[in-house]
Parts: C-alpha cells; sequence; structure tokens
C-alpha cells in the first residue's frame, strides 16, 4: 500500500477561483490517499474567491490554514516532508518569484523548498496572453523539476457545468501529483 500524501495547496489572487474550489472538493474526498493538506492564500486570493464564487466557502474546508506569512509552517522547510505542492490558480507573479528563487512569502518559500528537495510542483497558470518573461520563466521553474500545467480545460467530456469544466484541469494536476482520480479519459466509453 502506497504511502498516504502531504500536500500544500497555494492559493494566489490570479483569477480562476473555481478551479482552486474544485481541487479542495476533491482533495477533502481523497482521504485514502492524502495524509494532510496545508493551504496558504494570499489576501487577493481571498478577495477574488469571493468576488468570482460569491462566498468566503475556502474557510470551510477540513485543512489546515496557515498565514501568508506563516515561515514556522511546517512546509517551510523540507524536514516536514510534504512532498507535493499545488499553486492554483497561479498568478504570473507568483510564478516569477518561484522560478528567481524570491522567497517573500510561505507560498514562494514552500515552493523554494519543494524544488530544492526534488519534489513534486506544479503549478496551474492562469494568464492569456503570455509575455516573453512569462515563458522564460515558465522554462526555468520546467528545468529545476517544476511542472507546468496552464488552466486550459477540455472539452471531450462534454462537461455541463463550470465545476465540470474546471474538473477538467483539476483532474488532470491530481493525476500529475500521483493520486488517483475517477475521471474521464480521452478513449473511455
Amino acid at each position: 500500500m502506497k504511502q498516504k500524501k502531504k500536500i500544500i495547496v497555494a492559493i494566489t489572487g490570479a483569477s480562476g477561483s473555481i478551479y482552486a474550489k474544485v481541487l479542495l472538493d476533491k482533495l477533502s474526498k481523497l482521504n485514502d490517499q492524502v495524509a494532510e493538506v496545508g493551504v496558504v492564500m494570499s489576501d487577493n486570493a481571498k478577495d477574488v474567491w469571493k468576488f468570482e464564487l460569491g462566498t468566503e466557502d475556502y474557510q470551510q474546508y477540513p485543512f489546515t490554514f496557515y498565514n501568508k506569512n506563516d515561515f514556522m509552517a511546517p512546509f517551510a522547510s523540507g524536514s516536514a516532508r510534504f512532498e507535493t505542492m499545488i499553486v492554483c490558480p497561479c498568478s504570473m507573479g507568483t510564478l516569477g518569484r518561484i522560478a528567481h528563487g524570491i522567497s517573500s512569502d510561505l507560498t514562494t518559500r514552500a515552493a523554494d523548498v519543494v524544488l530544492k528537495e526534488r519534489r513534486k510542483l506544479v503549478l496551474v497558470t492562469r494568464e492569456t496572453p503570455l509575455s516573453a518573461i512569462h515563458i522564460q520563466n515558465m522554462h526555468l521553474i520546467t528545468q529545476t523539476g517544476g511542472i507546468i500545467c496552464p488552466a486550459s480545460p477540455s472539452f471531450y467530456s462534454l462537461p455541463k457545468t463550470f465545476e465540470e469544466l474546471a474538473a477538467t484541469v483539476v483532474d488532470r494536476v491530481l493525476s500529475l501529483c500521483d493520486l488517483h482520480v475517477d475521471s474521464y479519459a480521452w478513449g473511455d466509453q
């Protein structure tokens, strides 16, 4: 039997709170695969969640939430053995700070730790169009072992709601993190 994962979820102020909500919903149902989830949200992330989703229900999830400046959080150190970090949605500012090793808050410090420990970092980017700077930063992160997974939903599962559409991205992210979720796969009938 596989050991349960300890996961960090960082939510930035990029548009796309629906992706973060669907991610937290799905993680809350993976108790057989997930031992612990630590969440850090920026102030902008909380504002965008409220604006886009019309709620503040992020407070209702059964996870431990950490202040964006809490450098005493367990995943601010590699010894805590959080092996997976998902930044969803990931702003270009956060991506740039991660790419250049600027650990100015808990999100960027945790990402720095995950990269230096050669663990799994998945950035669910939400920006369009991309500048050359964005692309160069994505290249740097990819070179250091991070995974860029743009929030580009798929349509072949014929999603009927915004949540189903967002799930096409989130299911891919969870799969990249070696978590099993029942989801549509191309060729399945």
